[in-house]
């Protein structure tokens, strides 16, 4: 079952999307403002993301380049009452997947939907940026404000894989499944090596990193050092 986040303050609308989305199916979260609907993408995963341009508190826009910012993949239907060009250019270069301009006809936005759930989830290379630390994935280089860090081969691939799931915390089993090589021998020592090793060099002087230790969790890249 798939699972959909729509943002919407059109309570009217919202209830219509959740009503046709559940009918098919899907289970549907929701909420009508931006701040809250940064913290739920924060700490949740979603399938597709229903985004509506104007909230309250933080714009569709802003929520949309964030999450991509941050590493996040999920496909984002942008809705708007905005059909100029430009304007569906400014959310489509926030990183949205696709637009849909208000009013619309619901069984055009499920046929949408679907066909965004088809999509293979890819990525194109951007930056990562956490804090005062910059992750360019093209270059593969780790910048500290604006200092290039040296990183080993697998320091730099944890550090990728925790900055693209910014905020998730991983314990050190679950890195080594995922970060690791399958064929590796490595134990999660190694990992809990590689994480001291990499805290150190992105640490800042008074010791505080965006890398941090969740005790008896695990670890997680967090921008509330």
């Amino acid at each position: 079952m798939a699972k959909i986040f729509v943002v919407e303050d059109d309570r009217e609308l919202l209830s219509g999307l959740i009503d046709s989305l559940s009918s098919q199916g899907y289970s549907v979260e929701s909420c009508s403002e931006g701040i809250e609907a940064s913290e739920k993408l924060a700490y949740y995963k979603y399938d597709v993301i229903i985004l509506d341009w104007q909230l309250p508190g933080k714009s569709g826009v802003e929520l949309c380049h964030q999450f991509r910012r941050q590493g996040g993949l999920t496909p984002i239907l942008m809705l708007t009452g905005r059909s100029q060009t430009a304007d569906k250019e400014q959310g489509l270069d926030a990183g949205a997947d696709d637009y849909l301009t208000k009013p619309f006809q619901m069984r055009e936005l499920l046929a949408r939907v679907r066909a965004l759930l088809r999509r293979p989830i890819t990525f194109t290379g951007t930056n990562f940026i956490v804090g005062d630390i910059t992750l360019e994935v093209d270059t593969r280089r780790v910048c500290k404000d604006g200092h290039e860090i040296e990183l080993l081969p697998l320091e730099y691939k944890l550090l990728e894989f925790l900055m693209r799931h910014c905020e998730q915390t991983f314990s050190a089993e679950a890195l080594l499944e995922r970060v690791w090589k399958s064929t590796s021998d490595a134990s999660p020592d190694a990992v809990r090596t590689c994480i001291k090793t990499l805290r150190r060099k992105i640490a800042n002087s008074d010791g505080s990193s965006i890398l941090q230790t969740v005790y008896g969790v695990g670890y997680k890249v967090s921008s509330g050092q």
